[in-house]
């Protein structure tokens, strides 16, 4: 066979074809197993997210009625700048977006810094960090119910008794923007403290101690130490850590419909962009309107989080 193969060869000038190993040459080529290990993400990320954000961008430009549709080209986008409650809505959600930003990044940081501290017993600390991570783990609708219940107009209620014990009069918390506002970052604040302090436990711990050994060489106090060492040092995880608590405060929806046990609420104290979303798709069956606003949230949430991004020197080149 080699003999005629190399005869041919000889004959015609060109190489015979390789003869093919079937699927188990393609399984083992390193050519092709970078792509056939990120094929699973490449087909679930078209088929749940790449196809619906495309079909919602088309819906946004249609007048959606129970079996036929319109385009509208801009009416949607149009009709939104007029609309109140929308801006009623996006009003509430930048609100709770930038006080928990707020507070959800520095409460955690110094409580991992403390946990990462030589203070305190090493079991107490394991203890500690279980009992923060459990509201993670803790079903939102329940706590939603709970706090409900906490922040209820009732003078027996929790936050109400705590008013009472220093002689202030009762709050119909879910009742006013303010006091709402309060509930809604009760509840972040509760579930997430844990969550983010995980974050910056794991990047503290994996700052090299030769850095704070070559700080204390120098003579640098805690505070220097913490502000030239540490932070530099886990800058990645705090961008990560606000990237996805700009995220999470914009889309937020869960924690407000069960708090006030539906997407209404007391002149919309209550009411965020996805609240209001899920209100004109699900509840009025406005759907050409609804993905609209859909569309308006993604490219908030694009710009806010690409501007942060580059502002923090994210896309800048890691010279070290």
């Amino acid at each position: 066979m080699s003999t005629i193969t190399e005869h041919e060869r000889s004959r015609t000038g060109r190489r015979a074809p390789a003869r093919r190993g079937g699927l188990k040459s393609v399984f083992f080529s390193q050519k092709a197993a970078p792509y056939i290990f990120v094929l699973p993400f490449i087909v679930t990320f078209l088929v749940f997210w790449g196809f619906p954000i495309a079909r919602s961008v088309a819906m946004s430009f249609e007048h959606i009625v129970p079996g036929r549709s319109y385009f509208v080209g801009l009416g949607n986008f149009e009709r939104m700048f007029g609309d109140r409650i929308f801006w009623v809505a996006v009003t509430n959600s930048l609100r709770y977006m930038l006080v928990t930003l707020v507070l959800l990044i520095p409460i955690p940081l110094t409580l991992a810094v403390l946990v990462n501290s030589k203070i305190g017993s090493p079991r107490i600390k394991s203890f500690f960090k279980a009992a923060m991570f459990v509201p993670a783990l803790t079903s939102v609708v329940v706590a939603g119910i709970i706090f409900r219940l906490i922040f209820s107009e009732s003078s027996t209620a929790l936050m109400n008794q705590a008013l009472g014990l220093i002689g202030l009069d009762p709050v119909r918390w879910l009742r006013s923007g303010g006091t709402a506002l309060v509930a809604l970052v009760a509840i972040a604040l509760w579930r997430w403290t844990g969550v983010n302090m995980m974050y910056f436990l794991a990047a503290l711990q994996s700052v090299p101690q030769e850095y704070y050994e070559a700080a204390e060489l120098d003579g640098a106090g805690r505070f220097k130490t913490f502000i030239h060492v540490t932070l530099p040092s886990i800058r990645p995880t705090i961008v990560f850590v606000t990237t996805i608590s700009i995220f999470g405060g914009l889309a937020m929806f869960v924690e407000a419909f069960m708090l006030w046990g539906g997407a209404s609420s007391p002149n919309n104290v209550g009411l965020t962009i996805v609240g209001y979303l899920y209100s004109l798709g699900v509840q009025r069956g406005d759907m050409g309107y609804a993905s609209a606003v859909g569309v308006v949230l993604l490219l908030a949430v694009l710009i806010i989080n690409f501007t942060q991004l580059t502002l923090t020197g994210f896309f800048k080149k890691d010279n070290r």
